[in-house]
């Protein structure tokens, strides 16, 4: 059926805008879209609904659904031709510098840093729900330890809070919600009095959804009658909402220098974040990936400084499976070898950026803040022309790069891997399957662990002799038990806070530290099993010195029987790791 007779049957659900849509859809040949509508199954609310989704996914992407429709079309057959995307590139080690080892140089960047925070903002990028993890909600309400319970999001707040109380001065948080997690998000923040932030501190920007599209002829996938097959389109969208809201604007307008992006659950990202906004300061880069040393052959990408006779050098992320084939038809022939240290040349990409406002806000206005696509199909055959299962285009924010015409200057910093890097993204079994194969686990379970480690990294480095627990494991993912030591960012925000707080002393074995708000401590010993909290009210502090935290039964950690793995009145967020931590020192209560 043509699309004017098409129409025309059904004026009376259709108003001018969607005759233009459906008659550009049908020119696009997509009319398998509105198969079925005479069918009796199908009732005009049902249509109506359609058409309205259809209209949204053409107002929210740049370009409308036909310029989606047409880009989809061009990238699959470049994916089914097996493009080179990097075609006449090549790789060479990028500007870095390396702040793995700690020493002056990393403290000295956390300071800078962190007198530069004042003037920053942080970018938190949570669209994401917990589903792949065996977590049904957002990704920010699980609890980044179960010690006390503290959750992604509010461990977040914590250390923008305390920053703004350092620094005098309201540093703004913006979210990027999703379909799935804005009422989630919204939900969370009033329930926590928006963890002690101030209601204009804080910008949620909603990402809307794409199509999916069933082969290479780009043709949209459905659901099911009037259901269109709708995906995420990635975190690159976060630059084309902070552009179109007027966000980057206005916070540029309110005096923010820098943007820090980071991703809903790791943790470690805080640990890193003043040194490299104080190395964006020192080296003048407009455009600063965090990132870590990478194995060879590791499914990480690595970052590269490209270079291509007659095109400005590009800096950016070149994902796992290209960068070995791109390395031997250039510069290695043996592809993505180690250096001295075990290392490749490419650090490691954990999508964690520091961007200088500036000559942002001029790609934004450039560009729109539309960031180049990709797609991955998945063929079914040979002949790669049809999917396994529906695709859609993605962007990421790392390949803003790839907008940079004016010289901007793209440096990376690095650091230790557990110290910025340890994500909550695998379930329990995948982890374990992860570990078994010699990778990180990367679970709900592995971050806590570092989260721990971390605490006793500090204490080390300012003096404590700190003795661990042997290694053990729950349901393959290994975990040292103890101590397990947890460092608020009221007590402590830099490495230099924390050798300025503690003085000696020493903790051991599966014991419980936690120090919060203005305390400090000289030859403080936690004895093994012992468990000690030493915490202020806002204005107050405290000072302790030659104690000894008294033996009680303190918290014990505890591995989940298989019948607890499978009930659902055990939380989601315990079955997700195979323990509970069971506070004992007088009510028996948990963390539950």
């Amino acid at each position: 059926m043509d699309p004017i007779t098409f129409c025309s049957q059904h004026k009376t659900l259709m108003h001018a805008a969607d005759r233009a849509l459906v008659e550009a859809l049908f020119a696009e040949d997509q009319a398998h879209l509105f198969a079925g509508w005479d069918s009796p199954a199908l009732d005009d609310s049902q249509k109506r609904g359609f058409l309205d989704a259809l209209h949204l996914v053409d107002k929210s992407y740049s370009g409308g659904l036909i310029g989606y429709i047409r880009n989809a079309r061009k990238l699959l057959s470049d994916a089914a031709e097996a493009a080179n995307p990097f075609e006449g590139f090549t790789p060479h080690k990028p500007e870095m510098v390396d702040l793995s080892g700690f020493g002056p140089e990393y403290e000295a960047a956390e300071e800078a840093g962190l007198a530069a925070f004042a003037d920053s903002a942080v970018v938190l990028v949570a669209g994401g729900l917990g589903e792949r993890l065996g977590y049904n909600g957002i990704k920010l309400d699980i609890p980044v330890e179960v010690t006390e319970g503290t959750s992604y999001l509010a461990h977040y707040a914590s250390v923008i809070l305390a920053a703004s109380h350092r620094r005098k001065r309201a540093i703004p948080l913006v979210i990027m919600t999703s379909r799935d997690t804005h009422d989630a998000t919204v939900a969370t923040l009033e329930q926590n009095q928006r963890f002690g932030l101030a209601q204009d501190q804080i910008t949620l920007l909603r990402q809307e959804l794409v199509p999916a599209v069933d082969d290479v002829a780009a043709h949209l996938a459905l659901d099911g009658p009037c259901q269109l097959a709708l995906k995420p389109h990635g975190h690159g969208d976060i630059h084309m909402l902070l552009h179109t809201s007027g966000t980057a604007g206005r916070l540029a307008e309110s005096g923010v220098r820098y943007l820090l992006f980071i991703q809903d659950t790791n943790a470690q990202s805080m640990n890193a974040a003043f040194a490299a906004i104080g190395i964006s300061e020192k080296h003048g880069y407009d455009f600063n990936s965090i990132a870590v040393n990478r194995i060879p052959g590791e499914a990480v990408g690595g970052i590269a400084r490209l270079e291509k006779p007659g095109h400005p050098p590009l800096t950016l992320n070149v994902e796992y499976n290209q960068l070995d084939p791109l390395l031997r038809c250039t510069v290695s022939p043996d592809g993505d070898v180690a250096d001295e240290q075990g290392f490749s040349l490419f650090p490691g990409n954990i999508n964690l950026l520091v961007i200088r406002m500036e000559p942002y806000l001029k790609v934004l206005r450039s560009s729109g803040g539309i960031i180049a696509e990709f797609v991955n199909p998945k063929f079914a055959d040979d002949s790669r022309t049809v999917f396994k299962k529906p695709a859609r285009l993605e962007t990421m924010m790392q390949d803003l790069p790839k907008l940079f015409v004016s010289g901007e200057k793209v440096g990376v910093t690095v650091f230790e891997r557990t110290w910025c890097f340890s994500p909550c993204k695998n379930a329990l079994a995948d982890a374990a399957a992860k570990v078994k194969a010699g990778g990180p686990p990367e679970s709900a379970s592995s971050a806590e662990n570092d989260f721990y480690a971390t605490g006793r990294r500090k204490l080390e480095m300012a003096g404590m002799q700190v003795v661990e627990t042997p290694a053990t494991s729950f349901r393959g993912v290994p975990f040292v038990t103890g101590p397990r030591v947890i460092l608020r960012p009221s007590f402590a925000l830099t490495l230099a806070d924390v050798k300025a707080r503690i003085r000696g002393g020493s903790i051991a074995g599966n014991s419980t530290l936690i120090l919060e708000g203005d305390v400090s401590a000289e030859n403080l010993t936690v004895p093994t099993g012992a468990s000690f909290k030493l915490a202020t009210a806002d204005g107050t502090s405290q000072e302790i010195k030659d104690f000894t935290a008294p033996a009680d039964s303190g918290f014990e950690i505890m591995p989940l029987t298989d019948d607890e793995m499978q009930d659902p009145s055990v939380p989601e967020f315990l079955r997700i790791r195979g323990y509970r931590i069971i506070d004992r020192r007088s009510s028996g209560t948990t963390t539950e």
